[in-house]
């Protein structure tokens, strides 16, 4: 399988802990894919609800084709996630029961089908926040310190 990464949120790998992913399709239009082909999606803002047995992008922006005039589509549009029965009533249950929430982590081409990596989120706190800014920054640090040492 080939696969290429169109974007990911990083503002996600900042604010909650992710405890599991998922892959899931996507429902979009042709313009929409020729937009995100290239390069005007944006994830930042975005979340996943679960309605009627269904999930859902919410918040997620596309922009408009330049070139699809009438085909275009609002850029902010609920889009519908597509993944098997069993995984969205199991998702749903976790987020019912355990507080936990879903979100898009990243979008991706694999083959020449669009898909979302979907995870399962829990919020950090503002400690958790410091303490992982901390440990990414020693972990920077690290490596400096190794390079140096391999040059000199």
């Amino acid at each position: 399988m080939n696969t290429k990464t169109i974007t990911e949120n990083r503002q996600a790998r900042h604010e909650y802990f992710i405890l599991e992913s998922y892959e899931a399709g996507i429902e979009l239009f042709g313009t929409e894919v020729k937009s995100i082909r290239a390069g005007g999606v944006n994830l930042k803002d975005s979340w996943i609800s679960v309605d009627n047995g269904e999930m859902f992008i919410r918040g997620m922006h596309i922009a408009p084709y330049e070139k699809g005039n009438i085909f275009n589509r609002d850029p902010y549009r609920i889009r519908r996630l597509l993944m098997h029965k069993k995984e969205i009533m199991k998702l749903y249950g976790q987020v019912k029961q355990g507080g936990y929430t879903l979100i898009p982590i990243s979008m991706y081409f694999k083959d020449s089908r669009v898909k979302v990596q979907v995870g399962l989120c829990k919020g950090k706190q503002l400690h958790d926040k410091r303490q992982s800014a901390a440990k990414r920054d020693a972990e920077r640090e690290i490596d400096r310190a190794i390079k140096e040492r391999n040059r000199g």
